[in-house]
């Protein structure tokens, strides 16, 4: 396929957690996969995961984004899972080194590397945000992890999953602090708005408000609650987006036993619809229920869509 069928799009993964969990029976417990990143087999098997979505970038000759994971990976997250100070340092360098690593043996001759932070709170539950934890307290909390990824050498910061300005205005001054690239991914509830109930507009002019960071992202939601939030303007503002496979609220993917990972072709079809509203995208992906069978059906439909134009 030739590179012009998607010029200047970026492949990414999809959802790392629930594929390792539900296909491949990996307990992750609080939803970390970054304590594989300390197991031979872990490694190993992130490895695996990640140069699926290597030989995806290489099929469409396009340039590969790939996230360090390190969702879970800060101070209170950390804590649960017996990871003090020291150890979370060392275990989100060297997850950025694994990352490293499987570029330098790709072959492609681009692929970013993004050091990867999720919220402080519950991103899959409706309300499980603060709102009297201030931008001050966020980046007390996110600067001891944006330093350590910053520091191991990557080329951007990614927040996902947020749900209020104020935890992305945190994280935005930690990491103008370490003098590093920033992005800052929301998610949306089923009618397009936050989890506090504000608009993804609003949101967002907030955030600029303050410091706007490099890039906004979507992720975590079907791409038809995606297109709930948007408007002209945000859409403009919105350069990737990771949506789940499924249309089911958080609320309903959180007390879930069983994976509903939807149908990867319906998927690129409505992805591939959103896009149409949102020219700024260049970075593709999946987010929960999605795996590489789902990045491949939207890099495909892209294709074929490029192809016709």
């Amino acid at each position: 396929m030739s590179a012009s069928t998607v010029a200047g799009r970026y492949v990414t993964d999809g959802g790392l957690e629930t594929d390792l969990i539900f296909h491949h029976g990996i307990d992750l417990p609080d939803f970390a996969a970054f304590v594989l990143v300390d197991q031979d087999d872990g490694r190993r098997l992130l490895r695996e995961y990640y140069r699926g979505y290597v030989e995806i970038a290489r099929a469409h000759d396009a340039p590969l984004r790939l996230e360090t994971p390190t969702w879970r990976a800060s101070a209170d997250w950390g804590a649960r899972l017996g990871y003090d100070a020291d150890a979370l340092r060392r275990v989100n360098v060297e997850a950025v080194r694994l990352l490293q690593q499987i570029a330098d043996e790709s072959g492609l001759p681009a692929v970013r590397i993004v050091g990867l932070l999720g919220p402080r709170g519950d991103g899959y539950r409706s309300g499980a945000w603060d709102p009297a934890t201030g931008p001050d307290d966020a980046y007390r909390y996110h600067r001891a992890q944006v330093r350590a990824l910053a520091e191991a050498g990557v080329d951007a910061i990614a927040a996902y999953t947020l749900n209020d300005a104020a935890e992305a205005r945190g994280v935005v001054r930690a990491a103008r602090e370490a003098g590093v690239e920033v992005e800052i991914s929301f998610t949306v509830e089923t009618d397009g708005l936050l989890a506090s109930g504000r608009t993804l507009a609003d949101t967002i002019a907030e955030v600029d408000a303050a410091d706007a960071p490099d890039a906004y992202f979507l992720n975590c939601a079907h791409p038809d609650h995606f297109a709930r939030a948007v408007d002209a303007e945000t859409a403009r503002r919105i350069i990737g987006i990771r949506p789940n496979a499924s249309r089911l609220s958080h609320a309903e993917l959180d007390e879930s036993e069983t994976l509903d990972d939807g149908d990867p072709v319906e998927l690129a079809e409505r992805v591939t619809a959103l896009l149409e509203r949102m020219p700024s995208v260049r970075v593709i992906g999946g987010c929960c229920g999605t795996d590489s069978r789902h990045v491949a059906a939207m890099w495909e439909r892209l294709g074929e869509n490029s192809g016709r134009a």
